[in-house]
């Protein structure tokens, strides 16, 4: 196939496909997919979200990815090939997801790699994007209004399901109780998208709050540690060697930011484009407008998580904001640009000291406003306790978990001497 042919003559996804394929999607947000993957469901779609997580997914990214491509892509591209390999799926009815926010990094190209890894084994098989910048018009899929407002909130959910199961699981005094209440969650979360009341979003945040709030819990300290970097290997337990639950093993408390605050931050780079460069002043002027509607729902589940007391509330966005501004400039945006120091410094500021920072391999604006801003975070914070830890294919597990156990020797060295 020439390079002309392979750019126009793939398999395009249609509408029509809808009633009739089966769309794989790699297992990127654990929390927040399995709330997504039901409202897809109740319109219509046959999502699956892949759990299929042994080497042989990463050896499949490395046959068809080139090597210099993130860490990421390889991993979203082996549990594609891995998954159509298996038998499972009838390939003439089987469609792939991802998604795609139109930036400076590599994912926004991913819908050409992925077509071009599929091609020789299986080229009936579309690639379909989820996209709001405008690309891959021929293949994408058309999200209206409705179901747009119902992934906006399945979001919001997933963050509080995640929020508060992070803070239930280290401390859980019969094995299973976290897990059962996560899965009451989902179910109740489920059931509002389908009876109705999801927009209720108070409402329903306090009750998944309160789904976790009844389990019992130990009343000790644990060392809490944060988790930041780029969004793939921060969420993804295949991108991060299932990361929460090594520190869960390690008898800490993982804390991973909202996803909420990585669309915030989409949106703000928007407004900040037009602020620093003068450019697109018509479409900052509305994603303005949405950045205060989001910003004000993120604030009201703050308030809700103070008053129900049983957690420690989110983190405001505009507190991210000006801590990033103590560390670097917010015009830095290319991948998750200056949110990764906010992150660090936010964590810091709410008393987790210790920080993991995972960065994939060819992710170089990760490296620079992550592991670039180290020194300055220890200046601002000098108990601040920050390992970054590299994922790529020949990163031992075995090697990363060794660095994260220094880094927790530090810490609970650390927590001796400021409690003493």
């Amino acid at each position: 196939m020439s390079v002309k042919d392979y750019t126009t003559a793939y398999p395009k996804w249609n509408a029509e496909m809808k009633a009739t394929h089966k769309i794989l999607v790699p297992d990127m947000l654990p929390y927040h997919f399995a709330i997504i993957e039901r409202v897809m469901r109740l319109h219509g779609y046959d999502l699956e979200i892949l759990k299929n997580k042994t080497r042989t997914v990463i050896d499949e990214g490395l046959k068809h990815v080139h090597n210099d491509t993130c860490y990421p892509c390889l991993c979203v591209v082996g549990q594609y090939i891995d998954a159509l390999k298996s038998g499972k799926y009838d390939l003439k009815k089987t469609a792939v997801l991802i998604t795609q926010t139109g930036g400076g990094c590599r994912a926004s190209n991913y819908t050409p790699l992925i077509r071009k890894a599929l091609k020789e084994e299986f080229p009936e098989v579309p690639v379909v994007s989820i996209n709001f910048s405008g690309l891959e018009k021929d293949s994408s899929l058309k999200i209206g209004a409705k179901l747009f407002l119902k992934l906006a909130y399945a979001i919001l959910y997933g963050d509080t399901v995640m929020w508060c199961y992070n803070q239930t699981k280290p401390y859980e005094v019969t094995a299973g109780d976290a897990d059962a209440a996560r899965e009451r969650a989902v179910n109740l979360i489920a059931d509002k998208f389908e009876k109705g009341g999801y927009a209720k979003y108070k409402k329903v945040n306090r009750e998944i709050i309160a789904e976790f709030a009844r389990v019992e819990r130990r009343r000790e300290k644990k060392v809490k540690v944060g988790i930041v970097g780029e969004i793939y290997v921060k969420y993804s337990g295949l991108g991060n060697n299932e990361l929460e639950k090594f520190l869960l093993s390690e008898n800490c408390e993982p804390v991973v930011p909202a996803l909420l605050d990585f669309i915030l931050y989409c949106i703000i780079n928007v407004v900040n484009d037009a602020k620093l460069y003068g450019r697109g002043k018509g479409t900052a002027f509305i994603y303005k407008f949405v950045y205060r509607l989001v910003r004000r729902m993120q604030k009201n589940v703050i308030k809700i998580f103070g008053r129900e007391g049983s957690f420690e509330p989110l983190h405001d966005f505009e507190h991210l904001r000006s801590c990033a501004d103590k560390v670097i400039n917010q015009g830095v945006k290319m991948g998750e640009g200056w949110l990764i120091p906010a992150e660090m410094a936010a964590l810091a500021e709410s008393g987790v000291l210790n920080v993991v920072c995972a960065q994939p391999f060819g992710c170089l604006p990760n490296h620079i406003a992550g592991k670039g801003t180290v020194r300055t975070l220890k200046k601002l914070y000098p108990d601040e306790n920050i390992v970054a830890v590299d994922y790529d294919p020949s990163a031992t597990k075995v090697n990363q978990e060794n660095r994260i156990k220094l880094m927790l020797a530090t810490a609970r060295e650390n927590n001796g001497r400021i409690n003493n």
